[in-house]
C-alpha cells in the first residue's frame, strides 16, 4: 500500500509504502502526488517512509518514476528517504539518477528520527 499526503504549512510531502505495493497502488500515489503538489511552490520537501515496505511489484516502476518526475517538475528541493534494509531499495538509487536532476538533495536514512532530525536542520 502507498500513502500519499501534504502538510503544506510545512512545505513537506510525505509519502508511505507499507507492506506489499502493487503496480495499480503505485499508479494511485502517482495520481495523488500530481494532485497533491498541483499548487505547491518550488523548493518543497519529500520524505519518503519505507519502514514498513515488505516488497513492490517490478511493475510498479513506471509510476514510481512517474512520481519522481512529477517532484521534479515542481521543483522539489529535497527527498529525504527512510530505509532501514538496504536490500529493500527497489532500485530508487537508479531511478533517481535518471529522474532527479543535481540540483535536488537527496538523502537516506536508516530510521525515522535521524531523517526528521535532517529535515529539521534543512
Amino acid at each position: 500500500m502507498y500513502a500519499v499526503e501534504i502538510d503544506r504549512s510545512k512545505r513537506l510531502l510525505v509519502i508511505s509504502a507499507v507492506q506489499r505495493v502493487t503496480a495499480e497502488q503505485a499508479k494511485l500515489a502517482a495520481q495523488q502526488t500530481r494532485e497533491l503538489v498541483r499548487d505547491v511552490a518550488p523548493g518543497f520537501r519529500v520524505l519518503a517512509d519505507f519502514r514498513w515496505l515488505e516488497s513492490m511489484d517490478p511493475a510498479a516502476a513506471p509510476h514510481v518514476a512517474e512520481i519522481m518526475d512529477t517532484l521534479t517538475e515542481k521543483r522539489v528541493a529535497s527527498v529525504t528517504r527512510v530505509m532501514p534494509d538496504p536490500h529493500k531499495d527497489i532500485g530508487l538509487n537508479i531511478l533517481s539518477q535518471f529522474h532527479y536532476g543535481p540540483e535536488i538533495q537527496i538523502a537516506t536514512f536508516e530510521s525515522l528520527a535521524d531523517a526528521l532530525e535532517s529535515l529539521i536542520e534543512q
